[in-house]
C-alpha cells in the first residue's frame, strides 16, 4: 500500500486529485492539507510514502514544506504541483528535495505516472518542466565551456577510440 499526503489550498483541486489517486486500490490518501504548515505537521505524524504539495500554499509554501519534510523525513518522496513552468521554481523545488514536478495543467495526465515513478524511487517531471530543465542544463554547459570531448578528436583518433571500445 502506497500512503499519500495531499496538500493544496484549493478544495476542488484536492478532491479531484484524490479521486484520481484513489482509483488505484494500492494507493491510499492518508491525509489532506490546505496549507504548508499543516502538511509538514501531518507528514511528521503519519510518515507517508509520498507527499504531493502545491507550490503556492498559505502559511508555508510547498517548497519550504518540502524542505522541512525532507530534512526530518528523508524517506518521504516529494512531488511538487505547480502552475509555474520556469527554471527558478523547478530548481528551487529540486533543491528542496522534490523528486518530481508536475504542472497543474497536465496533472490529470501526469499524476499517476508521477506517483508510480516516486513509489519506485524514480523522478518524474511534466514534459514542459523537463524541457525547461534540459534547456537550463544546456545553457549551463555552454556557459562553463563544457563540450563533447569526443567531437574534439580527429577522425583517425575517433576511429582508434572505437577500435579500443570494440
Amino acid at each position: 500500500m502506497i500512503r499519500i499526503l495531499l496538500a493544496d489550498d484549493h478544495t476542488l483541486v484536492r478532491q479531484g486529485l484524490r479521486r484520481i489517486l484513489e482509483e488505484r486500490p494500492e494507493w491510499q490518501v492518508v491525509a489532506e492539507s490546505c496549507d504548508g504548515r499543516d502538511a509538514v505537521r501531518q507528514a511528521l505524524a503519519l510518515e507517508p510514502d509520498i507527499a504531493i504539495l502545491d507550490i503556492g500554499m498559505p502559511e508555508l509554501n510547498g517548497i519550504e514544506a518540502a524542505r522541512q519534510i525532507t530534512r526530518r523525513l528523508p524517506s518521504v518522496r516529494i512531488l511538487i504541483l505547480s502552475m509555474h513552468a520556469d527554471e527558478v521554481h523547478i530548481t528551487r523545488a529540486v533543491q528542496a528535495g522534490a523528486c518530481g514536478y508536475l504542472l497543474k495543467d497536465s496533472a490529470d495526465v501526469d499524476l499517476v505516472k508521477a506517483v508510480t515513478a516516486a513509489a519506485q524511487g524514480k523522478s518524474f517531471f511534466s514534459p514542459a518542466a523537463a524541457t525547461v530543465m534540459l534547456d537550463d542544463y544546456r545553457r549551463s554547459l555552454t556557459a562553463r565551456g563544457v563540450g563533447d570531448r569526443y567531437e574534439t578528436l580527429s577522425e583517425r583518433e575517433r576511429e582508434i577510440f572505437q577500435l579500443i571500445a570494440e
